[in-house]
């Protein structure tokens, strides 16, 4: 009899819960004072570091690193999160190997950076298990905003309006706030319901009102907030999933890996989430390989990504891939899905071959079958219930370099607006700069 790891379908329990929990632990598990003060010492505070200049907060590295080095991980903490408030998110799901630490010296002369990321871990950590908030309120300025999606973008703006002294109304269309950073990034980067617990923290700031279950366009309208809030601020994100736009994808097994992702960062027991047994996940980008690897850590046993352009295309990071790759993970190029088939249910794949040329992807005729029971799309998000009176800029919202809108006392940032890439701390940024303007905009 075959045992429910071997079983095909869509199953749950196929390893145990130790198994389970042993595979979703942290991934890159945390720094001890000793190992930070090592990690520090190898820093050379470079004059003009070039680890600043890629990070897209500006945080100032080299004084955070020295701050650590001299024992005062809560001063570092501060230094990190006056530019950037989730810091402590950013630290664990930043892709720090092609932004900081790509360009840092030790890596260009020895290949091993100072790690940053584990560096900014250690300090916003020790600070936050102090239960402190290292910032105050300004006194009230009578002024109130609105902040629609409690995303990185949304969260990161709120903090800063509160900070000045205005008041503001975060509404999110999801019963908790935290956006991505709570429901779309591996449970592997993001252990112990540390998103939350960052949320909870950002919040004693004071001055910041929750408002779950309202969706822009069912619940709120944009002239109401408009009329109501002398500013808003949009970081709605992107709601809607690209089409596979092959003959099968409405069969069962069938199902958008945000989803999936979001279903398994809220399960409470991750030995009662279902996975096939042979899974392909369709897509180039970090959610791809978030989903293909939660699938092989759940027991999943041939796990496949199939990328429609070559390896150097991909979205997702060489760190990602290499990642997806020590797993088990199959990574296919230039193959892209032609049918999903089955009798109701997937039980096949087929996969036809692409060429690029002058930048465009075409079929080659050639095809393969792949064997799965469960498919998931990685291939995009789009704009979902933006105003019609908003002016659009490649199917994101049109804004400035710092977060206007085509609509007066309207703001957009994060993965809604133009420009930016789709990143928590590029949201994060984003979220802090508009929040500039939008300040100096109602102060005069």
């Amino acid at each position: 009899m075959a045992t429910s790891h071997q079983a095909s379908g869509i199953q749950a329990a196929r390893l145990d819960a130790a198994g389970i929990a042993e595979n979703f632990s942290d991934l890159h598990p945390a720094y001890d004072a000793h190992e930070a003060a090592v990690a520090a010492d190898r820093c050379y505070f470079c004059y003009d570091a070039p680890c600043m200049t890629a990070c897209p907060t500006s945080i100032d590295i080299p004084q955070f690193i020295r701050e650590i080095q001299a024992g005062h991980a809560e001063s570092a903490a501060k230094t990190i999160l006056e530019q950037n408030i989730l810091g402590g998110m950013c630290a664990r799901v930043c892709p720090t190997e092609t932004l900081c630490e790509e360009v840092c010296v030790r890596e260009t002369a020895e290949g091993k950076p100072v790690e940053i990321g584990r560096l900014q871990r250690f300090a916003t950590d020790t600070l936050m298990e102090k239960g402190v908030h290292p910032f105050t309120r300004a006194e009230a300025t009578g002024k109130k905003i609105a902040v629609v999606g409690a995303g990185p973008a949304g969260l990161s703006a709120a903090h800063r309006l509160a900070m000045f002294g205005h008041d503001v109304v975060v509404y999110d269309a999801k019963p908790k706030a935290g956006g991505l950073n709570e429901f779309g990034i591996a449970a592997y980067k993001s252990t112990n319901g540390f998103a939350a617990r960052e949320v909870d923290w950002l919040l004693k700031i004071g001055g910041i009102t929750m408002d779950y279950g309202k969706k822009l366009g069912a619940d709120l309208s944009l002239d109401g907030l408009a009329s109501g809030y002398d500013a808003v601020f949009l970081s709605i994100g992107l709601a809607g999933v690209n089409a596979l736009r092959a003959p099968g994808e409405d069969k069962d097994g069938v199902r958008d890996a945000v989803e999936f992702i979001a279903e398994l960062r809220q399960a409470e027991d991750l030995t009662a989430l279902p996975v096939g047994r042979n899974v392909v996940v369709i897509g180039g980008g970090m959610t791809a390989v978030d989903a293909a690897v939660q699938s092989k850590l759940l027991g999943a046993e041939n796990v496949t990504i199939a990328y429609r352009r070559g390896r150097e295309d991909m979205g997702a990071s060489r760190f990602e891939q290499d990642l997806a790759a020590s797993k088990g993970v199959k990574l296919m190029f230039n193959v892209m899905p032609k049918a999903v088939l089955g009798n109701g249910a997937a039980a096949e794949i087929e996969l036809e071959y692409t060429a690029v040329a002058g930048g465009k992807v075409s079929g080659t005729g050639e095809t393969v079958r792949l064997v799965a029971d469960q498919v998931f799309k990685a291939i995009g998000q789009t704009l979902e219930g933006q105003p019609d009176a908003l002016e659009l800029e490649g199917r994101k919202i049109k804004v400035s370099e710092t977060g206007r809108t085509s609509m007066a006392g309207v703001w957009a940032g994060g993965d809604c607006a133009s420009g930016g890439e789709d990143l928590t701390v590029t949201a994060v940024a984003e979220g802090r700069d508009a929040a500039m303007d939008i300040h100096s905009s109602l102060m005069g």
